[in-house]
């Protein structure tokens, strides 16, 4: 009898152990939508880790994957399919957009044509492993705002930073006037800034919330830098010009969309006769004038100016 109960007791045992695991829940339902909502909230990129912190398993996110609600990008990066490719860009490098491409991102003016930087601007640590691409413009300069692990973008404040140091002076300023036109950043904070670069704390000195377009503030810087004082925005015959130099020279900028129709150029060539009427002279430029050939801006300028039409009397 005992030799028959000690076999059957490995027997009895298998059999509880079979009948525990009825008792095991089944695996949740994968949570597919929710986690490529969660990443297409957070511009169409994110951090595996940060995923998960906010709640989503392993199991939901490789669902997700699978049924190709979102990808996967140098192991740890999520993004969507329609995910903007400066971002997606960016996360290959675990980098964070930024100068001209976070500049564009964000609305602001930036350069066009043959000055435009087709490359992909992107931040990256210091102790990153060193990356060759075409299509990559790597920053390694670190900012004055501090930044998260998992940034995908720069703060406003270094965008303008690393502007400062990769553009021209002139199309720089450009763009951060164009931050503060779109109140992403205040005039005020800017002169404020531990910026710890000469550039950017030079613009920052200058820049001015007055212009209508970084193109008038390309216009503008340029002329003071010629010696030339012009006083923007000035109200005249119940409407703003551009600028103003002495008491009667005017100068008004058309920008890159400027106005096309017949009646809008109409309108303009009227708003200057009525100037011409009350003894201003009239001064006008477009943007490629502006940008592609400032020594003729300056020369037509200085010309006027030496003939005495920044000071004849006006009503």
């Amino acid at each position: 009898m005992c030799g028959i109960g000690s076999r059957r007791l490995p027997r009895a045992r298998r059999i509880v152990g079979m009948s525990n695991t009825s008792h095991i829940r089944p695996r949740p339902r994968p949570r597919r939508a929710e986690v490529a909502q969660r990443v297409r909230s957070n511009s169409g990129v994110l951090h595996s880790s940060d995923a998960r912190a906010a709640g989503f398993t392993v199991y939901d996110i490789a669902a997700a994957v699978r049924a190709g609600a979102i990808e996967r990008v140098r192991r740890s990066w999520l993004v969507t399919p329609d995910c903007d490719p400066r971002r997606r860009a960016a996360a290959t490098v675990s980098g964070r957009v930024t100068c001209v491409s976070a500049a564009a991102l964000a609305g602001f003016w930036t350069p066009t044509g043959v000055r435009a930087d087709e490359r992909v601007h992107v931040a990256i640590a210091s102790t990153a492993a060193r990356v060759m691409s075409k299509e990559l413009r790597l920053h390694w300069g670190r900012g004055p705002a501090p930044v998260g692990r998992n940034d995908n973008a720069d703060p406003v404040l270094n965008v303008l930073f690393h502007v400062a140091h990769c553009l021209s002076r002139r199309d720089a300023l450009a763009v951060w006037e164009s931050a503060i036109r779109k109140k992403a950043v205040d005039a005020e904070v800017l002169e404020r800034v531990a910026w710890r670069s000469t550039q950017a704390a030079e613009l920052a000195a200058v820049a001015s919330s007055l212009s209508d377009s970084g193109l008038e503030t390309v216009f503008v810087d340029g002329l003071r830098r010629t010696g030339v004082s012009v006083r923007q925005q000035v109200w005249i015959d119940s409407r703003p010009v551009d600028g103003l130099i002495g008491t009667s020279l005017v100068t008004q900028i058309d920008g890159f969309a400027h106005h096309s129709s017949a009646a809008d150029r109409r309108r303009d060539l009227e708003a200057d006769a009525r100037l011409i009427a009350r003894g201003y002279i009239v001064l006008r430029f477009d943007y490629h004038q502006v940008l592609f050939d400032w020594p003729y801006v300056v020369e037509t300028i200085l010309t006027a100016i030496a003939q005495g039409a920044h000071q004849r009397r006006v009503r």
